[in-house]
C-alpha cells in the first residue's frame, strides 16, 4: 500500500516538519489541527468556542483534500489545555458530528502550539 501526503491551502500550513495528513489505502490520518486561520496563519482570537469552530473547519478542509469528510471519521483525539472547557468544546464538537459520532479520546495537556486552547486529530475512511 502506497502512502501519500495530503495538502491543502484551505487549512493552515504545517508549522513544523510534518504533513497536514497522510493517506494510506482507504484511510487518512490527520495531523493535529489547532485554531490557526489558514488565510493569515495566526491563531484565531476568542474563547474555546471560537477556537473549536476553527479547529473543526480546519479538520474538515484537510479531510476534503484527502477525498474524505467529517462523516467518514472513525476516531478522534482531542487535546484541551483546560478540561473546564470540555462542555463548551463538546457542544461545538457535537455540531460537527451529528450522525454516528466517532470514537473519541479527550485529554488535558499542559500546553499546545501557538498558545491554542484546543487541538483535534482524526482517522477517517476515504471514499
Amino acid at each position: 500500500m502506497a502512502k501519500s501526503v495530503v495538502a491543502t491551502n484551505d487549512a493552515p500550513q504545517a508549522i513544523g516538519p510534518y504533513s497536514q495528513a497522510i493517506k494510506l489505502g482507504n484511510l487518512v490520518f490527520t495531523a493535529g489541527q489547532i485554531p490557526l486561520d489558514p488565510a493569515t496563519g495566526k491563531l484565531v482570537e476568542g474563547d474555546i468556542v471560537a477556537q473549536a469552530e476553527r479547529v473543526m473547519a480546519n479538520v474538515a478542509a484537510v479531510l476534503a483534500a484527502a477525498g474524505s469528510s467529517i462523516d467518514n471519521v472513525v476516531k478522534t483525539t482531542c487535546f484541551l489545555t483546560n478540561l473546564a472547557d470540555y462542555p463548551a468544546f463538546n457542544e461545538v464538537y457535537g455540531r460537527s458530528f451529528t450522525t454516528m459520532p466517532p470514537a473519541r479520546s479527550t485529554v488535558q495537556v499542559a500546553g499546545l502550539p501557538a498558545g491554542a486552547l484546543v487541538e483535534v486529530e482524526c482517522i477517517a475512511e476515504v471514499g
